[in-house]
């Protein structure tokens, strides 16, 4: 049973916690001691039955919650896992059994991790990839009845490891329309056999990895469509082919000038090589000359030289066409659900908080439309009729009746509003 008592001047709450595991813990006022029983006691009186051994340490639940999710996730992902908790998190907390995991030692940890400079030094997007990993192993232990609650919750905010949404957005790098069609002039120019490939990552907004895994059969001319079913990665099984990057495939639009490119570039990757000895046609619409799909090192290396070559900034990447071309549709007024269809964002928040700057902040010609044609009219007519010279002295009683006038023709208000999407 919980109770509190008074020992060398500190005021100690004594209780048992959801595994029957006795517990204390010291206060300085005994108002403090009862406040915090008071929170302590209904978790209490919900006993838990873990599925693990109560003493399992950190470095042995590590072991168990990569198996749990290895089939569930991405082999990529499951390798960065796997990585920095083995690099990072078991040399520190492996040995603390998980029941005795302390919010304070995770705090000091990331603290620490932040705090190390030199040559060894972290970034705080690695920390924060540390915090996330770890948060997610603790939830896991959470339903496993291991724990009562996370204790590596809400850390990110008070750490710092929260990057702002404005400085998110500052940190994109995209192109403006004039350094767009600079660039994929040049590529035309000096690198014709790649460009409809660069020219499709400027034109659909798609990932690299997803440019580099289309098949002919993905693409849809009539339609103006492309379907994108897979995508390559480096750390990926299976020939380096896996599912985009939200688990799931989409369908994106085409302009009429990008068919016009995929079209001629078919022509030419379908030749056979002699007339004499035909050859296999690859299913990749963009492979090389063995007939694979291209590595994305090599790309980024094709990129920076042809970025060299027309004198733009050479912090571009493939990934910043897709930037470009998010941003470049926003600004031309594209509706943001279509740019979060188009891009495959899981969410249209997602969307906002990435590429929120570039959206339209005002529009006047908005207000005109509100009151429409005929409520425009009137309101005008209004005016004119009523001009400063003209108007007569307006009676207290008659002073209803002239605002009713002016709203004549005037949508009324509506509640459809609210269920506008709206602002990652």
């Amino acid at each position: 049973m919980a109770c509190i008592r008074k020992r060398r001047g500190k005021w100690i709450a004594d209780w048992r916690d959801g595994f029957g595991n006795r517990k204390w813990k010291t206060f300085e006022t005994r108002r403090q001691a009862e406040d915090f029983l008071d929170q302590e006691r209904p978790k209490a009186r919900q006993w838990q039955r873990s599925a693990v051994p109560l003493d399992t340490t950190v470095a042995t639940y590590k072991t168990r919650w990569l198996a749990s999710i290895q089939p569930t996730i991405k082999h990529r992902t499951y390798v960065g896992y796997e990585r920095l908790l083995t690099v990072h998190v078991i040399p520190v907390l492996g040995s603390i059994p998980v029941q005795r995991l302390h919010r304070s030692q995770i705090r000091d940890f990331l603290a620490s991790k932040l705090a190390i400079v030199g040559p060894n030094s972290l970034t705080k997007n690695t920390v924060r990839n540390i915090h996330a990993t770890l948060r997610a192993m603790l939830r896991a232990a959470v339903d496993d009845g291991l724990l009562t609650n996370n204790p590596a919750e809400k850390l990110g905010r008070q750490l710092r490891l929260v990057t702002p949404k404005v400085t998110r957005q500052e940190n994109i790098k995209s192109m403006t329309r004039e350094q767009r069609q600079c660039f994929l002039v040049r590529a035309r120019q000096d690198c014709p056999r790649l460009y409809p490939l660069f020219a499709t990552l400027a034109g659909t907004g798609m990932r690299l990895g997803e440019v580099v895994a289309l098949q002919w059969s993905d693409l849809d001319y009539s339609s103006r469509e492309i379907r994108i079913e897979r995508a390559f990665s480096d750390h990926a099984t299976h020939g380096g082919i896996q599912t985009p990057k939200s688990g799931h495939g989409r369908t994106v639009d085409l302009s009429r000038s990008l068919i016009e490119i995929l079209k001629a570039h078919e022509c030419l990757t379908r030749l056979p090589a002699t007339p004499i000895k035909q050859i296999a046609v690859p299913d990749w619409v963009f492979p090389t000359s063995g007939g694979k799909p291209f590595d994305g090192t090599n790309l980024r290396r094709v990129m920076r030289d042809i970025l060299k070559k027309a004198s733009l900034p050479s912090h571009f990447t493939p990934h910043c066409l897709r930037h470009t071309y998010a941003s470049l549709m926003l600004q031309q007024g594209e509706s943001i659900v279509y740019v979060q269809r188009q891009l495959g964002h899981a969410s249209i928040q997602l969307t906002v908080d990435t590429y929120g700057k570039w959206l339209p902040m005002g529009n006047k010609g908005a207000v005109d439309r509100l009151d429409g044609e005929s409520g425009s009219r009137t309101v005008a007519t209004g005016i004119r009729a009523n001009s400063p010279s003209s108007i007569p002295s307006i009676q207290p009683s008659d002073t209803s009746m002239y605002f009713v006038e002016l709203a004549r023709g005037i949508e009324p208000p509506t509640g459809g509003l609210q269920n506008r999407c709206s602002a990652n």
